[in-house]
């Protein structure tokens, strides 16, 4: 084996012969020097260039024949036009209507924590509320427990994850289903997008929450479907009069990001519309988990007795966004077409961390879990909104504090208008503060306050930070209203 030396010499021999060849100074059929004089042109050894010409053979530069030196091989060279002829214009890059549909919107910028004091933003988890022990433990076993070939899993995702999710779901959330019906996926956006994959057409209809989460609206564009704003209120989505639609897309359980519960007979009304459309219902339940002063509302699955409804589900709100582990359960008659469109997307999620998961809720140690960050999140979710209360008091009025991992806080000072500026104003004093504004598809958004809106996560956030960051929203506040709403330094 060469040593490192000579191995970076050969590398910068090939790739100048590489550039002479490009630059058209070394034409297809052209001769190249004996490896001899190469080798005293570089003050290397013969060795030395004869590994590069070797790897320029190998990889088709260079042609050779017994007793003949090393030539420049054909269709090689630069790409100039011929003498006389004029350049063609080169030809432009073209995407597939898929790809220009992305290209024509935005998606959600990820907001840079960097220099901030205290950061509100929504998603977030704290890192000491991981359970390392028990991970570590999960993981360790799971490692020891060697098969004796690594090999391509089942694209709905390990049987031992899915059987334990099949008796998760009907101890914690009172969801029947076989393991059958469940796709293990890469996070729930995954989800949403082999849903929008397999389910929409261009031009299809889609209903969806406004306002709602911004990703599941950006999917559904993506896939060419003419969405549907319908209203929300304190009950969540409103369900009389929908149109006719191939799908809808729901949070009823924790309204994203208002924070109402879709009560029984809105659920009675959506599942018999979906019925008479022939549409399906995306029940997207992301934080169901967290519910302070009662037990977690049933899903909206669980009335569903005519295979509707496609729950989606997550461990981004209880273990960490990073693992990326989600799962679909989707009614019998389309296992078959999730199965095959998980595994032209990525085979299948990652098995290490699948079957970590499957001993965690084997072992009871999720459930342990949960109720620990359940309770460490109701005492964070309380000092927000002490905190609100004692320093802002009626300069605000928060909806959605119920469940979930964030609340809405509307600013009565400051109008709607100008709520983008508020919130520049305040990223400059260090405060992150993410407006709700770009979470409604309609403008102006019917029914929504005339006062600004921000939604404010917290439960990556100890009580400190909590008030220290409510305090800076007080400062932040009174200097913005002091200069008539402008940002000032």
């Amino acid at each position: 084996m060469m040593d490192d030396v000579p191995e970076r010499i050969t590398r910068r021999i090939c790739e100048a012969i590489k550039t002479q060849i490009a630059s058209g100074l070394l034409a297809p059929g052209a001769s190249l020097p004996s490896t001899r004089s190469l080798a005293a042109e570089w003050g290397v050894s013969r060795t030395t260039v004869t590994a590069a010409y070797d790897q320029l053979i190998a990889e088709g530069y260079l042609q050779t024949r017994q007793g003949a030196r090393a030539r420049v091989a054909e269709g090689l060279g630069c790409s100039s036009a011929q003498p006389g002829q004029p350049a063609s214009p080169p030809s432009p890059h073209r995407l597939s209507t898929f790809g220009q549909r992305l290209e024509a919107f935005p998606l959600p910028s990820l907001a840079s924590a960097e220099g901030l004091v205290t950061d509100f933003r929504y998603g977030d988890l704290s890192a000491a509320d991981f359970p390392l022990p028990a991970w570590r433990k999960a993981i360790t076993g799971a490692l020891l427990r060697r098969k004796p070939r690594l090999r391509y899993d089942d694209p709905c995702g390990a049987s031992e994850l899915r059987l334990a999710l099949q008796g998760y779901l009907w101890r914690a959330r009172g969801l029947r289903c076989e393991p059958e019906q469940i796709i293990v996926v890469n996070g729930s956006q995954q989800g949403l997008d082999l849903c929008a994959r397999l389910l929409l057409d261009p031009g299809d209809r889609a209903v969806m929450e406004d306002p709602g989460y911004n990703l599941a609206r950006q999917v559904f564009l993506a896939a060419g479907a003419e969405l549907v704003p319908a209203a929300v209120d304190h009950e969540g989505m409103r369900t009389a009069g929908l149109p006719l639609a191939r799908l809808a897309y729901v949070t009823p359980s924790h309204q994203f990001p208002l924070g109402g519960v879709m009560p029984a007979g809105r659920r009675q009304e959506l599942l018999a519309w979906a019925q008479h459309a022939g549409a399906y219902v995306i029940e997207d339940d992301y934080d169901s988990e967290y519910r302070f002063d009662i037990a977690p509302v049933p899903p909206l699955q669980a009335m569903d007795g005519v295979g509707r409804v496609i729950y989606l589900g997550t461990v981004s709100k209880t273990l960490s966004p990073t693992l990326r582990l989600g799962y679909l359960v989707v009614p019998l008659v389309l296992s078959a077409a999730f199965a095959k469109a998980k595994r032209l997307a990525d085979r299948h999620a990652p098995g290490l961390e699948q079957e970590a998961l499957a001993e965690l809720i084997g072992s009871g140690a999720y459930e342990r879990h949960v109720r620990r960050v359940r309770r460490r999140n109701g005492e964070r979710r309380a000092a927000l909104l002490a905190a609100l209360s004692t320093d802002l008091g009626e300069a605000v009025a928060v909806s959605g504090a119920d469940a979930g991992l964030h609340i809405v806080v509307w600013l009565q000072q400051v109008p709607g208008a100008q709520e983008e500026e508020f919130v520049a104003h305040a990223r400059a004093a260090g405060l992150g503060l993410y407006p709700v504004s770009p979470l409604y598809a309609s403008a102006p958004a019917t029914g929504r306050p005339q006062a600004a809106g921000l939604v404010m996560g917290y439960a990556s956030l100890d009580e400190r930070a909590i008030s220290r960051g409510v305090r800076m929203l007080r400062q932040v506040l009174e200097a913005f209203t002091a200069q008539g709403g402008k940002a000032g330094g």
